[in-house]
């Protein structure tokens, strides 16, 4: 897939190019039953020519019934879903194909028990569904951030009545990172949901989507303190001596964080299950950092792309909380 983390407007040829629906009708009327919809998929799969997933051969492959692909060289069967997270699912892929218009285009994206009522399936099939969509999101080559970055940590899930306040308390943990853009306004980020907020989960965090030679702005905590040993330039604003309030001493993640707890509260009814909170964070961060998208048909082609090189996953894999 096309690199998940820039802006997809700045791509004219593909929107000039029309390879994706721009509207609701447009959808129904490119993708009306199967056949339709896998051969979209292998467009996106093989734009050059089929390549055979066993021998390499490239070429016109035989078609059989139920959308087998045969090679002509080795004489392999496969499919288009074959290796894909769509491989040997038993829901039709028209209901895919709807699944990723609406998760795609709905502004806040929309629930599993939303999904179920949309579909008209049962309620673990649209909560899998929506797990694979959210794997499918994440692409392992992706660039890390660039230029100033913020970084701090938030707690997702509020305060027990009697609960310890700040870092100590007994939530979960999300460090965020924000590109900081010059003269105003942000870039990219990135989210991961963390044990703790010592040094040794902040700093491969920040290791894991910050590019070397970035400077790196964050707050007091001494669980940064090791920035400077791995390329870094930190910039340390201690709030409890600053005149600004931490949201506009660090303006980057206090806005995401509040847009993370809004969207999780609203579009999720504030229902996350920590062992699944990395995953929403990953379709947040995959909405974000298309928030400037002139086609939400465009992102809807972009996530399946995505999905066509992302290895298969079992309901196990994520009924208990995906592996990242």
């Amino acid at each position: 897939m096309v690199d998940s983390s820039h802006d997809d407007t700045s791509r004219t040829g593909l929107l000039a190019e029309r390879g994706y629906p721009r509207t609701y009708r447009e959808f129904v009327g490119m993708f009306p039953h199967e056949e339709a919809c896998r051969t979209y998929l292998e467009h996106l799969r093989w734009p050059a020519a089929f390549a055979c997933p066993a021998c390499g051969a490239s070429g016109v492959p035989w078609r059989q019934t139920r959308g087998r692909l045969v090679c002509s060289a080795c004489r392999h069967q496969t499919s288009v879903g074959a290796g894909t997270i769509l491989d040997k699912t038993r829901t039709p892929l028209t209901t895919w194909f709807e699944a990723a218009w609406h998760l795609t285009t709905a502004k806040n994206g929309l629930s599993a028990k939303t999904l179920e009522r949309t579909l008209g399936t049962s309620y673990r099939v649209a909560w899998t569904m929506l797990q694979r969509y959210r794997v499918a999101m994440v692409r392992a080559e992706r660039e890390p951030l660039l230029g100033t970055v913020e970084v701090d940590e938030s707690l997702v899930g509020g305060i027990d009545r009697g609960g310890k306040p700040g870092r100590g308390a007994r939530k979960s943990i999300v460090a965020i990172a924000v590109e900081v853009k010059d003269p105003k306004g942000f870039g990219r980020v990135r989210m991961r949901h963390i044990p703790d907020a010592s040094g040794a989960s902040l700093v491969p965090f920040v290791c894991d989507v910050v590019a070397p030679g970035a400077v790196v702005q964050t707050d007091g905590w001494q669980g940064y303190n090791d920035l400077p040993k791995h390329g870094y330039v930190r910039q340390k604003t201690v709030l409890a001596s600053s005149d600004d309030p931490a949201h506009v001493a660090m303006p980057g993640v206090h806005r995401v964080a509040s847009l993370l707890k809004r969207w999780i509260l609203g579009t999720h009814q504030g229902s996350v299950n920590p062992s699944h909170l990395q995953s929403y964070l990953e379709e947040f961060t995959f909405r974000f950092n298309r928030r400037t998208s002139r086609s939400r048909g465009l992102v809807f082609r972009r996530l399946l792309e995505q999905v066509v090189v992302t290895a298969p996953l079992t309901e196990a894999d994520v009924t208990h909380g995906y592996d990242w």
